[in-house]
C-alpha cells in the first residue's frame, strides 16, 4: 500500500497535506473487493456490505458522484464569497481539496482512466476516443486548480486582494469538471465497456477493487464518502432538502 496516500485518507499527519478522512480508518480485515452474503447492517449504505456486486462502470460512475459532491462545495464555497468574502473558513474548503486531489486526481484519473479507459479507446479508434485528449487536458488543468486552491486555503481565510481570483477558479473548475464527467458518463465508459467486452470488464472490476486496496486498504469508498459527508455536514450543505428549487412565482392575470 502506498504509505502516504494512506495517510492522506485516514487523515494521519503528511508532509504538504492537509487531514482528509479523520476518524474513518475501517477495520483492518475490511476488503473493499469483497462479495460477501452478510445482511445489510442497519446505516450500511455500501453495495458490497449487502452482497451487491458493483460493476467497473458503476464504479467510476459513483466515485464521480462523490467528485460532484465536491464540485457542489466549491460553488457554494464561491457564492458565499461573494456575499461576503470573510465568511468562509478555509479548513473545510482545503480538506474539499485535499479530497479532490487524493481520490479524484491521484486514483480515479491516473490509475483507472488514464491507465485503463483512455488507452483502451484510443486502441479501438471509434468516435469516442476523440474526446481522450481534451479529456487528458483537462486533467492536468484541474490539477493546477487544485495546487492553486491548496495553496490559498493555507491559511485562515481567503486573503482579500486575491477574493475575485478565487473565486473564478473555484467556478471554472465547477463548470470544467460538470461537462467532463457528463462526458464520460454517457460516452466514455459505455464506448469504453463496448470495446473491451463483458469478461474484460469483469476482470478490470477486479484488478480496480485492487488497485483501491492498495491505494486507500480496505473500505476505501466507504471511507471517501463518510469523509465528504462530515464536509458538507460542517459546512452545512449535509440537508438535500436546502437545494430543492422554490415555486415558480405565480402568472399575473
Amino acid at each position: 500500500m502506498n504509505l502516504k496516500r494512506r495517510q492522506l485518507l485516514l487523515g494521519v499527519s503528511a508532509i504538504g497535506a492537509g487531514t482528509v478522512l479523520v476518524g474513518c480508518a475501517m477495520p483492518q480485515n475490511s476488503s473493499s473487493g469483497a462479495r460477501n452474503d452478510e445482511p445489510r447492517k442497519e446505516g450500511d449504505e455500501s453495495d458490497e456490505a449487502a452482497g451487491i456486486e458493483v460493476t467497473a462502470t458503476e464504479d467510476l460512475m459513483r466515485e464521480h458522484g462523490i467528485l460532484r459532491r465536491i464540485l457542489l462545495v466549491y460553488s457554494e464555497t464561491a457564492l458565499k464569497l461573494k456575499q461576503d468574502a470573510g465568511s468562509v473558513p478555509t479548513d473545510e474548503l482545503e480538506k474539499a481539496a485535499q479530497l479532490f486531489r487524493v481520490f479524484g486526481e491521484d486514483y480515479h484519473e491516473k490509475k483507472l482512466e488514464e491507465a485503463y479507459i483512455f488507452p483502451s479507446l484510443r486502441q479501438a479508434q471509434g468516435p469516442a476516443s476523440s474526446y481522450v485528449d481534451v479529456l487528458t487536458a483537462q486533467h492536468i488543468r484541474g490539477r493546477e486548480i487544485t495546487d492553486y486552491i491548496l495553496s490559498v486555503t493555507k491559511g485562515d481565510k481567503i486573503p482579500a486582494a486575491g477574493v475575485e481570483e478565487f473565486i473564478k477558479a473555484l467556478e471554472s473548475i465547477v463548470r470544467m469538471y460538470e461537462h467532463h464527467a457528463a462526458i464520460e458518463d454517457t460516452i466514455i465508459f459505455p464506448a469504453w465497456k463496448a470495446a473491451i467486452g463483458d469478461r474484460r470488464l469483469d476482470e478490470l472490476g477486479a484488478k480496480f477493487e485492487e488497485i483501491e486496496t492498495e491505494s486507500f486498504g480496505g473500505e476505501g469508498f466507504e471511507m471517501v464518502q463518510k469523509r465528504i459527508s462530515e464536509i458538507e455536514q460542517n459546512l452545512g450543505l449535509s440537508n438535500l432538502d436546502m437545494f430543492t428549487a422554490p415555486p415558480l412565482a405565480a402568472k399575473k392575470t
